[in-house]
Parts: structure tokens; sequence; C-alpha cells
């Protein structure tokens, strides 16, 4: 049993992390006078981060394998453009045209992978000229004007799941976590019982409202999904091996080359995802849509331990970050603060999640 229990890790960046979160859920339920924890606000809370963390997900993987993307907030906003534009414009029906925003992000990132891949251009220069032509890309689809979709395309950002299916889903994934946990050695255990309760409290405070948003149902779906792909296939480690030492995954025989404009193209997917959620969830697709989303995204992955060195960092990590981010601006916002102080306190968070990444890159050299 003990040498059991010397071999579990303590995962002390993610509990420092949670620890930081409830700091800062208790400060703001005691100065917006307990507004912040009522169940209204924590479900918009969830949908603030929702369009965040679909980029964020993703990000990940991008940055873990050495490289970076300024382009997805542009893009996000552009392909929503396109989407509510083929939608609402052209007549097409809604299963086309959201198949045809994947594919249309899914290309813009294959052929930003191939300009990092085939050129040589560094990711940063190649992203930032992406960003710019799809900043412009975006006012020439919208002519300045919002694209305002029907009711029924709006579902995926504005609906909820029913109550039913909720409780639904808990039962069904308490059942899960509970299985696996009485498959893990006695000491792990915690891990899987401590997210059936989480779940738990998660599902009853979103029914204390309307339900599940669908956005969120979304935002996990697709963490799930990457975190799988990261941490359990080939090409999710081979990312991890090519941030962590180039040279290295080289000579092992990964191609570095092909899943560098794999990672991209994901990340343009996803930008697809996160564009339809955005306009679904404001309500029209404008000309300023995704502005300094890209900066959210990558702040959320540092934030929740990605390192920009690459080669670490976890999907459930960006999440956390996603929404210490969002209980940043939401319990401002409660507050009333000076609108200036939101980007302050948010790049000095960044500033020193990357500096605490530093040191302890320094402590393990």
């Amino acid at each position: 049993m003990a040498d059991s229990n010397k071999n579990i890790q303590i995962p002390w960046r993610a509990l420092t992390m949670v620890g930081a979160l409830l700091l800062i859920w208790v400060i703001f339920s005691i100065t917006t006078g307990g507004i912040f924890l009522e169940p209204r606000n924590l479900s918009l809370l969830m949908r603030q981060m929702a369009v965040t963390s679909l980029l964020a997900v993703c990000m990940v993987l991008v940055i873990v394998a050495g490289q970076i993307d300024l382009s997805v907030g542009a893009m996000t906003g552009f392909l929503g453009a396109v989407s509510a534009l083929l939608f609402v414009n052209h007549g097409w029906p809604l299963w086309a045209t959201f198949i045809a925003t994947l594919v249309v992000g899914a290309l813009l990132g294959h052929i930003q992978g191939h300009l990092v891949t085939w050129f040589n251009i560094p990711p940063f220069i190649v992203t930032l000229g992406g960003m710019l032509v799809f900043q412009g890309a975006l006012l020439g689809t919208t002519g300045g004007v919002a694209i305002s979709p029907t009711p029924d395309y709006l579902y995926v950002g504005q609906a909820y799941l029913p109550k039913a299916f909720g409780w639904w889903a808990l039962g069904l994934l308490g059942l899960f976590f509970l299985h696996k946990a009485f498959k893990e050695k006695s000491g792990s255990r915690w891990k899987w019982i401590g997210l059936v309760a989480l779940t738990a409290v998660f599902i009853s405070v979103m029914n204390d409202y309307e339900g599940v948003p669908i956005p969120v149902v979304l935002m996990i779906l697709f963490a799930a999904v990457f975190s799988t792909i990261g941490q359990h296939t080939p090409f999710g480690r081979h990312l991890y091996a090519i941030g962590g030492n180039r040279e290295a995954a080289f000579y092992s025989g990964i191609n570095i080359q092909q899943h560098i404009v794999l990672v991209f193209t994901l990340m343009g997917f996803m930008a697809g995802i996160a564009g339809i959620v955005l306009t679904a969830r404001v309500g029209a697709a404008t000309s300023d849509a995704g502005r300094m989303m890209e900066l959210d995204a990558i702040a959320a992955a540092v934030i929740g331990g990605t390192s920009l060195m690459g080669g670490r960092g976890t999907v459930w990590g960006a999440l956390l970050g996603a929404l210490v981010m969002a209980s940043l601006d939401n319990g401002m916002s409660l507050m009333n603060t000076e609108a200036f102080w939101q980007p302050i306190i948010k790049g000095s968070i960044l500033v020193i999640a990357v500096a605490l990444d530093m040191m302890g890159r320094k402590g393990k050299a």
C-alpha cells in the first residue's frame, strides 16, 4: 500500500489553479452580494467561456507542438459570417451550411500549415498575416452590416438541454466514473469519485436555471475528444515529442511536417465550430466578431498549464484557464468595474503564469 501511494503524482499546478478559482469566486460572491454564484449567472458564465474554450482545447495541441496560431479569432469571426451568409442570404439548408463552414475552416487551417512547413515561414508570421487577411475578409463578407440568422440556426448557441436529459446524463456519467474508480488503485480512486461529485453539482446548478446550455455541451464533448487525441493516440504523443525535442522527434522517424499541417487543419476546423457557436450565441454575424479571441484562447491554454516552449500542456487545464478568465470578466462586469481593468488584470495573470512556467523549467534544469 505504501509503495502504491508513493507512485501517486499530486497535480500541484492544477490544485493551485482550482484554489485560485475558488478564491476568485468567493471574492466576487462577497462583493456582488451573492449574485455571482446564482444559477442564472453561473449559466451565463459557462456560456461566455464556451467559444473561447472551443478554440483553447485545440490551441493546446498547437502550442504543445511548438507552434502558435494568431489567426483563430479573426478566422472564427469570418467563418461565422460565412455560415450566416450561406444560410440567410443564399438559403442553404442548415446541415449543408454547417458542413461547408467546417470544410472551409479546415481548408484554411490546412493552407496555413503548409505555409509553415513548405516555406519554413515562422508560424507567428503566417498566422499574423492570416489574422489580417481574415479580418479584411470578415469586413468584406458582412459589408459592415450584421447578418441575423433564424431561430433554428440560433439553437446551437442559445438553447439548453432538457433538464431530464441532464439528470440522465449525470446517471450515465456517474456509473462510468465509478466504474473507472473501482478499476484504479485505491490511491487514485479519489479522482474519479471527485468527478462524480463535480458533475452532480454542475448539472444540479445548471438545472436550477434552464438546464445545461448547448454551447457548454459542445465545449465538454470537444474537450474530451481533444484530450483523448492528445493523451491516448500516436498523433497526440508525437505532437508532445515534436514540441519537447524537435530534433529527437525527427531522428525517431516522426513525420514532423505532416503532424504540423494536421494540427493547423484541426485548428481551422475548430475555428469553424467556434464561429458557428459565436454567431448563434450573439444572434448575428458582425464585422468585429472574434476580435482578440485568439489571445483569450492562447491565454486560457497558458494559464491552464500549457508551456509556450512546447511539449507540455493539457486540454482540461485549458478549460480551467478559460474558466478563470471568464470568471474575472463576469465578476468585474457585475461589480461595474471600469472596463480598462479587465485587460490589465488578465494580462498580469498571463505574465505570472508564463513566469511560473519558466521558473519551473529552470528548477528542473
